[in-house]
Order: structure tokens, then sequence, then C-alpha cells
């Protein structure tokens, strides 16, 4: 409860100042407009039905996006732990590859696939697949090896357990992988649209930047992060929900 009151009085805090800056002439108004103009842009474009429909289409690339990255994440990340010496075989592959930022694969995007959804997948994909993969390993790394070996003498094969030594393990380090997917998946679904022309929320800032509609323009970005928000309380929720068991979260619940 303190934790949302604090939050709430920063927001307004920070929309105050929005609100005087250029009105106290800091700033011209035409570059930054003060709130009330940004909340009436805001309340325009919620009623314009080309907003829901551009809402639809980012939401669409980034759950698509993240659910392939997520399944693949876990899906590799298992299977690379669980194989005998794949992990170092590919631990320098994917040192290589996870540092090349999602963003310079747009030209090879736009080559294959256009402007099409399909663009802004390989992106949302690409970003989200090493939160998720780097957590399991990580999660994977942390399993007790007292506890593997007393499930080995008992005769437990690889996959049982894998299900009842490693994944409670490293369920934690993979419900903090997808909640870091989830956001890295919406800046990616976003800035594909704004920088190839997909269609979504991307799009519609590009155009209101391109018509000089700069409150329109901040609204659309007051959206983005209103999403964002959104959608790191919800991972949240998820996050403790399924981790209700663990020492951490009833630590904070108690707490």
């Amino acid at each position: 409860m303190v934790n949302a009151v604090l939050g709430a009085a920063g927001l307004t805090a920070f929309l105050t100042v929005l609100e005087v800056i250029p009105r106290a002439g800091i700033v011209s108004a035409d570059y930054l407009p003060p709130t009330s103009r940004i909340v009436a842009a805001l309340t325009e474009e919620v009623a314009d039905p080309g907003f829901w429909t551009a809402l639809g289409q980012t939401l669409t690339g980034w759950a698509l996006g993240l659910l392939i990255a997520s399944v693949a994440g876990i899906a590799a990340g298992v299977l690379i732990t669980s194989v005998p010496y794949l992990r170092e075989i590919t631990a320098s592959t994917i040192e290589f590859l996870r540092p090349i930022p999602s963003v310079a694969l747009i030209p090879l995007a736009v080559l294959l696939y256009g402007t099409e959804l399909a663009s802004t997948l390989l992106l949302v994909v690409y970003a989200s697949f090493w939160q998720v993969l780097v957590q399991v390993l990580y999660g994977v790394r942390d399993v007790d090896p007292v506890a593997d070996e007393t499930a080995r003498s008992y005769g437990l094969g690889t996959w049982a357990r894998v299900r009842h030594v490693l994944w409670p393990t490293a369920l934690p380090y993979v419900m903090t992988g997808v909640r870091l997917a989830a956001a890295v998946a919406l800046i990616l679904a976003i800035t594909s649209e704004l920088v190839i022309g997909a269609p979504g929320l991307g799009a519609r800032i590009g155009v209101a930047q391109t018509s000089q509609a700069v409150p329109e323009m901040f609204a659309l970005v007051v959206v983005s992060g209103l999403l964002g928000l959104l959608i790191n309380t919800g991972a949240r929720a998820v996050e403790r929900r399924a981790l209700a068991w663990h020492q951490s979260v009833r630590g904070e619940v108690s707490s």
C-alpha cells in the first residue's frame, strides 16, 4: 500500500512539473506540451477506433513474441543443462549472439518479411529469448548437487530429475526471466513498428511525429508507458502467484 501511494505521489509530481515547465516558458509548448494538452489529446485518441486497432496489433505482436521466446528459452535451457557437455559446447555461441542488439536485425527483418507482423515477431523473439534462456541457465546452476545426487541414487531418470529437482529450483529464475522478457518484448514491438512501419502503436507514433501532431505523439508515448506499467504489474502478480510456496514470496507477503 505504501509503495502504491509513493508511486502515485511521484507520478503526480512528474505530471505537475510537466504542466508547469512549458507554461513557464522554460521549454516551448510546441515541443513539450503541458500535461493538460496531452490529456486532451489522449482523450481524442481513445475515442478513435484506429487507436484501438493499433493497440491490438501491438499487443498481438508482444504476446505472440513473448510466448514463442518463453517456450523456446525454457526448452533450450533445460535441454542444454540436461545433456552432458552441451552447455560447454554452446557457451561461446550464446555469449556471441546474446549481446547483438535486436535493432541490428531490422534490415534483415525488412528483407525477409517487409512490414508484416513477422518482422515484429523476429525482433521481439530474438530480444526476449535471451532473457529467458540466461535465467534458466542460472537457475539450473543453482540446483543443490546433494539433492541431484540423492535423486540419482533413488534411480530417477533425467526427466524425472528435471521435474522434481531442477524445475522447482529454476522456477524463480524462469519467472524473473519471463518478467524481464515481457518488458523487453513491449519495447521491441513498439520500436519495430516505429522504425519499420509495421502496424501498431509505434507506427501511429511515427505518423504523429511526421505530421507535427506533438500532443498526440506524447499521448501515444504515455499509452506506451502505461502499457509497460500494466505488463510489469501483471507479470509480478503472476510471479507471486506461481511462487507462493517459495521463501522469497512468503517473506514478501509476511512483511
